[in-house]
């Protein structure tokens, strides 16, 4: 059973407006415009804002304030694809923040002098539907419901 939704007016009786929390803003928002032929779908992942063309994440938008080291686009990709996109994206390297092994996710940091002219490229390589870029991710499993971690913590 769902919990009954408040409904908190805007404004108050004495004209003031209510505190409402505001949006996060979109990090790096000129690589979404720049693909919305595509019509991506976006999605919150890690803190950062995932994006999805088709089936396919095919980017990672970051941009956290504290923890910039991975900061700027990652791009959902694999180890064999690697050495052919560092050769178009000098300044692409692995993402630090899940550690030192090797993944498939690799950043262009947004930091790097030419962070903006790498992710308009990295864009075209999207819109041309390019392999090296994107992955079909797997399939999500449901929460599991407080009846089935009581019965989990009973047969142990």
């Amino acid at each position: 059973m769902s919990k009954p939704r408040r409904n908190i007016p805007l404004f108050s009786l004495d004209g003031a407006l209510n505190p409402v929390k505001p949006r996060k803003t979109v990090p790096h928002e000129f690589v979404l415009d720049a693909i919305a032929h595509l019509s991506p779908r976006t999605r919150p992942m890690f803190g950062c804002l995932a994006v999805y063309v088709g089936e396919k994440i095919v980017l990672v938008l970051r941009d956290k304030i504290g923890d910039s080291a991975d900061n700027g686009v990652w791009l959902a990709t694999t180890q064999e694809h690697h050495a052919s996109l560092q050769h178009e994206f000098p300044n692409m390297r692995s993402i630090q923040v899940f550690g030192q092994a090797v993944t498939g996710w690799q950043v262009l940091p947004a930091d790097a002098p030419d962070f903006e002219e790498a992710a308009m490229h990295a864009c075209d390589l999207v819109a041309a539907r390019d392999p090296r870029i994107g992955k079909i991710p797997g399939k999500r499993r449901p929460a599991e419901s407080d009846a089935q971690k009581a019965h989990k913590k009973s047969s142990r």
